[in-house]
């Protein structure tokens, strides 16, 4: 009698997932040599890989409140379609991959239907920001949790979360190509300055902040004039915000892709950023930044109602802030988003001042505490839980 082949689950939702979710087979394929069928919800880069789909991952993977609203109920569909097919599968461990509203939907109703079927969550919600009774509650449907923060085990075991396991952030892994090699990033002393100016990838933040933004730059353009200044655009948001910017009175660069922002990141020696994950690549990069943020209307009312920001260890809204729990890099919200605010905290880092260099300083230090340890990868150490959560492999 042939052994039966094992089968894994992996259900992601949005692009972002479907990077997390290749990488973790090409991991669980080391081990497994192949010898193992996936099936779930990916897109291209995880059904490259073997993963045979559901459905096309983009019928689930909308942002904003009005496109889900418009998609709801083809995504109701999905979720149930994919209990459905989950359940059908048979598999020896369900993944669900973020998009929280989505996968964690799925998994509820796994769990109610077939309790028998290990459930790893890979990336930890925020509950360390908004909703922290999430945390416990994900500990009825999800055994063990992967966690991209260093600090987020320690929450979900105060909060009564789930087992979770630090795993490394995906950045960390490609610091290396954010960081400039010799002569790339300029020395100050060459008075050639490079600023990066970075509005957000949604759509409303961008709206929000591109006119403070432009203000801004036109205020370091007068201290700073060789400066150069460069805006890495998200593809989807391009003709948005060259739109948006064509009344600026000094014009940055636009560059669109993956390549053409990581070229400007080496370059650069300051950035006015949104909050938000590029505050966090920026930091591995050692660019010294602003950031800056005005909340939509949606959270400023759960704000009002003591639903968001409830977890009273959150005293900042940057990345590199809450991992290394200093004020680190100088950071505005709503009121405080003002040009001559933001332009008089870059001026310092513009300058090699003491600004500059604590910031750098802490750069580096974030680097370490994010750091897994040497020959282990961030799929890798993902891999280890869910093939432990198996009982195959290594534990």
């Amino acid at each position: 009698m042939n052994e039966r082949m094992p089968t894994i689950c992996l259900v992601a939702g949005e692009e972002s997932g479907d990077q997390l979710g290749s990488e973790l087979i090409r991991s669980l394929n080391e081990t497994l040599e192949g010898s193992v069928r996936y099936c779930g919800v990916g897109g291209e880069r995880m059904t490259g890989l073997g993963l045979t789909s559901f459905f096309p991952m983009s019928d689930v993977s909308v942002m904003g409140i009005s496109a889900v609203l418009a998609r709801l109920p083809l995504i109701v569909r999905r979720v149930y379609q994919t209990v459905d097919a989950v359940i059908a599968a048979e598999p020896d461990v369900l993944v669900i991959i973020d998009s929280p509203d989505f996968t964690h939907s799925v998994a509820k109703r796994v769990r109610k239907r077939a309790p028998h079927i290990p459930i790893v969550g890979y990336v930890s919600p925020s509950v360390w920001a908004w909703r922290p009774g999430r945390a416990k509650k994900m500990s009825a449907y999800v055994d063990e949790l992967l966690a991209l923060l260093p600090f987020e085990p320690a929450v979900q075991e105060r909060l009564g979360g789930p087992p979770t396991h630090y795993v490394g952030h995906p950045l960390s892994e490609s610091a290396s190509v954010l960081r400039p090699s010799e002569g790339e990033r300029r020395s100050l002393k060459e008075q050639s300055r490079v600023m990066l100016v970075l509005p957000g990838s949604r759509r409303g933040e961008v709206d929000r902040l591109l006119g403070v933004f432009g203000e801004t730059v036109a205020r370091i353009k007068q201290d700073f004039p060789e400066t150069e200044f460069v805006l890495p655009a998200v593809a989807h948001l391009e003709d948005r915000i060259r739109k948006g910017i064509s009344d600026w009175p000094v014009q940055p660069k636009v560059v669109v892709g993956l390549d053409a922002k990581r070229a400007a990141f080496r370059r650069a020696h300051a950035a006015l950023a949104a909050s938000g994950t590029v505050s966090l690549e920026l930091a591995l990069a050692g660019v010294p930044m602003v950031v800056a943020y005005k909340i939509d209307w949606f959270f400023r009312r759960m704000i009002e109602l003591n639903r968001i920001f409830k977890f009273s260890n959150l005293n900042s809204f940057v990345l590199p802030n809450i991992i290394l729990g200093t004020k680190a890099v100088p950071e505005f919200l709503d009121d405080q988003v003002k040009s001559e605010i933001l332009a008089s905290n870059l001026k310092e880092l513009m300058s090699d001042g003491s600004e500059r260099a604590d910031q750098i300083a802490e750069f580096k230090r974030l680097e370490k505490v994010m750091r897994l340890p040497d020959g282990h990868s961030q799929s890798g150490e993902a891999a280890k839980v869910v093939l432990g959560t198996m009982n195959i492999g290594p534990s």
